[in-house]
């Protein structure tokens, strides 16, 4: 496929950072994935070809390392890939304060919201027993869980075995207003969000998160 024909290194580089996808591998890279299929659960829409293609062509301009890992190839970013990580954030820092957020009329999945509040869990604010949220999200034909330990966060399609805690209860554009920073906790709330369980528990839900990285930065006026 032919280039820009250019010498400037914006567009050298969007020729290779342009292509669909692959800012949100490295996003996901960024955020301690390494394997294929725990990039892919941050990303779901993309095909498993078109991942490993991506995945190829990173490693071959050097943005990726690959290795051999005990279960299967593990990427990682070289030191030109860790250099994306300022760009990255600018770009997130700028969708958050400039683009319109009506989370009610956008094209969303229940899995990249679950896989970002996984991540950013905070240990020391859970309850010292494992516990389990159960995610009922409407539009969705099965719930989905996630295991909360101090040791350990996982999602889960099943229970894994441990108490169901809380369960929340949800359209999907609450939580993700929720998460994203768009609204308070109350006003996702007043939106359809519930979280139903002992009260102690219920209270303490929002504060066992640190949300969304940038849920900080307002809208421009």
């Amino acid at each position: 496929m032919s280039g820009y024909g250019q010498f400037c290194s914006i567009a050298r580089a969007h020729e290779v950072l342009g292509g669909r996808w692959t800012l949100l591998i490295v996003r996901e890279i960024l955020c301690g994935s390494r394997r294929f299929n725990d990039i892919r659960r941050g990303i779901p829409r993309i095909s498993r070809t078109m991942l490993s293609e991506r995945l190829q062509e990173l490693v071959a301009v050097g943005v990726l390392t690959r290795t051999d890992g005990q279960h299967g190839p593990e990427y990682d970013l070289s030191e030109s890939g860790l250099e994306l990580a300022d760009l990255i954030r600018a770009m997130g820092a700028w969708g958050q304060r400039w683009l319109p957020r009506h989370a009610a009329g956008e094209d969303l999945d229940a899995q990249p919201l679950l896989v970002d509040m996984a991540r950013r869990v905070r240990a020391d604010a859970l309850p010292p027993e494992p516990i389990v949220l159960r995610f009922e999200i409407e539009g969705e034909r099965q719930p989905r869980f996630m295991l909360l330990k101090a040791s350990e966060v996982s999602l889960c399609t099943q229970n894994p075995g441990f108490p169901e805690a809380l369960c929340i209860r949800a359209p999907l554009a609450a939580l993700v207003a929720w998460w994203r920073g768009d609204i308070g906790f109350a006003q996702a709330q007043r939106m359809g969000l519930s979280v139903e369980g002992p009260k102690a528990l219920v209270r303490a839900f929002p504060d066992w998160f640190d949300r969304y990285l940038f849920a900080g930065i307002e809208p421009a006026a």
